[in-house]
């Protein structure tokens, strides 16, 4: 029985430096955000972005492969400079923010791709349907100290999807024009604050 105690202290011992290597992170709202283009009458590109952005990603300093990201984006907070575009947006016939309100993204698997880069593949889930996705990402990027002594990192994710997918369509007309495209091109830029 004092063996198995000794074992057990040891191998909890033995764990403890790879625990340490694991920290949390949060996104920064204020210094993220999410954009999308998308083509619109096959000649030309609107751009557009959410405002409200927030997740948190548990990163393995030793084994980048091993951590986690979260993602949740506010629908509602759509801005493409344009308030009758933006109201459609939200409305039924796209995005319904009132049944669906957030667009949420859980990593399943991150490998690396190259000095400075990742692929993260997960689950997108957006206006009630869950598809995996695969975000190119650059960083994340070395830490640093900003003015009040909180550890910051950056990172920059990107991926094209096809909107039709998750059920993203409106009227047949339109859709045969194509007045919208099917391609969305999705950016995200965000800082991580390192939590204590």
């Amino acid at each position: 029985m004092k063996r198995q105690i000794t074992l057990a202290l040891a191998a909890v011992a033995l764990a403890t430096p790879a625990l340490a290597q694991t920290s949390n992170w949060k996104l920064d709202e204020t210094h993220t955000h999410a954009s999308f283009t998308i083509r619109h009458l096959v000649i030309s590109n609107v751009r557009g972005e959410f405002a409200k952005v927030t997740g948190a990603v548990v990163l393995d300093e030793k084994d980048v492969t091993k951590s986690k990201v979260e993602a949740v984006i506010d629908v509602a907070s759509i801005d493409t400079r344009v308030a009758d575009r933006d109201n459609h947006l939200r409305s039924p016939d796209f995005f319904d923010v009132a049944k669906y309100p957030t667009i949420t993204f859980r990593s399943t698997k991150v490998e690396a791709a190259g000095s400075g880069k990742l692929k993260v593949t997960g689950d997108l889930t957006m206006h009630g349907v869950t598809k995996p996705v695969t975000l190119d990402v650059v960083g994340p990027t070395g830490e640093v100290k900003d003015p009040w002594g909180n550890a910051r990192r950056g990172i920059a994710a990107s991926a094209t999807l096809d909107r039709k997918a998750w059920g993203l369509t409106w009227s047949k007309a339109v859709e045969a024009g194509p007045v919208v495209g099917d391609e969305v091109k999705l950016e995200i830029e965000a800082e991580l604050v390192k939590q204590k």
